[in-house]
């Protein structure tokens, strides 16, 4: 009797483990600033986290979206939820820099992989115990900023000046931009920052001005990237407009209008795929990206920040058949799975680049994820 109780003892709990492992979800928890000051760069990878697929390996896949309003205290509040209450298996966020760099200490203590949709190379460099957790999708500001100061160069810029976030966003692009251009013989005559909530840059704009440089670099991203630009046009500055990549959507060019005409950005491929050689790395899966989102939300409607969302997608569409095969979801094992999984990722082609991921190289981009853009009759415009 004894016997053929454990004999049905163990057959339940083989039942039991079976089920458990046909029913486990993986749980993907998403925070992006959709409201606030960067919602023109949240809303359309909210919108894109809708078009992922809903089963990966055969496994279902729950997203679980939270708005940060672009507020860093809420995305690090956020992601103490989406570990604690819904047991998530990777975090994707947030929106931008400040938020993506509080979210480290939790995603860590939660022993979560992180796929960042900001920019600052300092959310994954320099790589530490910490920063083994967490991955990024936006190309780095220093392989941008090498583009902007090289197209400067050629234009015959002697002298830029600048104005950024005071944040990490601002800072990030500014440490970036005065290094390559003591080396490609830029000078920087005024350096100015402001915040992304304020109104006014008429003081900052004077400075800029009165220094008579041949370009201005505007460290901003969205809408509050205009401020400057606009303000700088009605005070009579004729020289050259560069912009960073986190302008590249099309409410800055709503927003900014007429005021933000001839200015020069390094973006994505994505802004412009259709406008790129055939032969381009990234062309078709690009193009792929542009498809499926137009086709939810209208033809024109595409903007960088939502290929960022994207890309985080198709990263956990390489990895998470990888992690399968070590770990149930659901689990610490499958987490650092996971984790493992994305840090191996090779010659992945996505909106943005081609990721190519190692354990000293959490975004993976290479220079085939950048071109430069001219804004020109209120479109982007591909410069060979």
């Amino acid at each position: 009797m004894n016997q053929i109780k454990k004999t049905l003892l163990a057959l339940a709990s083989t039942a039991a483990l079976f089920a458990a492992s046909a029913q486990a979800d993986i749980n993907v928890g998403v925070t992006v600033s959709a409201t606030g000051p960067a919602a023109s760069l949240g809303i359309p990878e909210k919108n894109t986290i809708g078009l992922m697929p809903s089963t990966i390996a055969g496994q279902k896949i729950n997203y679980i979206v939270l708005d940060d309003a672009s507020d860093t205290t809420a995305a690090v509040s956020n992601t103490r939820k989406l570990i604690s209450e819904h047991k998530v298996d990777v975090v994707v966020g947030s929106t931008v820099t400040p938020n993506s760099l509080a979210m480290i200490d939790a995603v860590v203590e939660g022993s979560t992989p992180m796929i960042s949709m900001a920019a600052s190379a300092r959310i994954v460099e320099p790589m530490d115990a910490k920063k083994r957790w967490v991955f990024k999708t936006p190309q780095n500001d220093i392989m941008m900023a090498l583009a902007i100061v090289q197209h400067m160069a050629a234009a015959g810029v002697k002298t830029a000046a600048f104005i950024g976030f005071a944040d990490a966003y601002g800072e990030g692009w500014f440490n970036e931009f005065s290094k390559i251009a003591a080396v490609k013989g830029v000078q920087i005559v005024a350096s100015e920052r402001y915040n992304r909530t304020d109104t006014s840059v008429t003081g900052q704009v004077l400075k800029l001005i009165a220094a008579k440089p041949d370009a201005i670099l505007i460290g901003g991203s969205g809408t509050p990237a205009v401020l400057p630009q606009k303000t700088l046009k009605e005070r009579g500055y004729a020289g050259k407009f560069y912009q960073t990549h986190g302008v590249a959507n099309n409410d800055f060019l709503r927003v900014g209008g007429k005021d933000v005409e001839g200015t020069f950005l390094p973006s994505g491929p994505v802004l412009v795929a259709a406008q790129l050689p055939a032969d381009h790395p990234v062309k078709k899966s690009a193009l792929d990206y542009i498809a499926k989102y137009e086709a939810a939300f209208g033809k024109g409607n595409v903007s960088t920040f939502g290929g960022h969302a994207w890309d985080a997608g198709l990263l956990l569409q390489a990895a998470i058949p990888v992690a399968l095969k070590k770990a149930q979801p659901g689990t610490p094992a499958f987490r650092a799975a996971l984790r493992d999984a994305l840090e191996g990722v090779k010659e992945l082609p996505a909106a943005h680049g081609v990721f190519s991921m190692s354990p000293t190289d959490h975004l993976g981009l290479d220079q085939r994820a950048r071109v430069m853009v001219k804004i020109e009759g209120g479109a982007w415009k591909y410069q060979p």
